[in-house]
């Protein structure tokens, strides 16, 4: 299932229905909801909660050794995900969002999905 953040102040934001499960529920939001709305009065703290969440997921990976890292990135070629296959964090899979959120704030207008 594939879900569409649209809002007129950009491009629409369309992910994967886990992915935008993970983030709907990083911004207070029913992950189990198909469609809502991030209204002008909710965005602040929306846009700050994402902030929040996609700065501790560059903390975690920033912690890792470069050992660990390594040992993580030869487990994905392994596994066969390399180059366009490999593995997308949340900090990867927010920044899109957080850019829409951003301008839909600055413009004034909500930010809907589902619908």
């Amino acid at each position: 299932m594939l879900i569409t953040f649209k809002s007129r102040a950009g491009a629409d934001v369309i992910m994967f229905g886990e992915a935008a499960g993970q983030l709907l529920a990083v911004l207070g939001k029913d992950a189990g909801d198909a469609q809502g709305i991030v209204t002008v009065e909710q965005l602040p703290e929306a846009i700050s909660r994402l902030q929040s969440a996609i700065e501790a997921e560059h903390a975690r990976q920033n912690a890792k050794t470069a050992t660990e890292r390594e040992a993580v990135e030869e487990a994905e070629r392994e596994a066969g995900r390399s180059g366009m296959a490999a593995s997308v964090n949340l900090a990867q899979r927010g920044w899109p969002l957080l850019d829409l959120l951003r301008r839909a704030q600055t413009v004034g207008v909500p930010v809907v999905w589902g619908v």
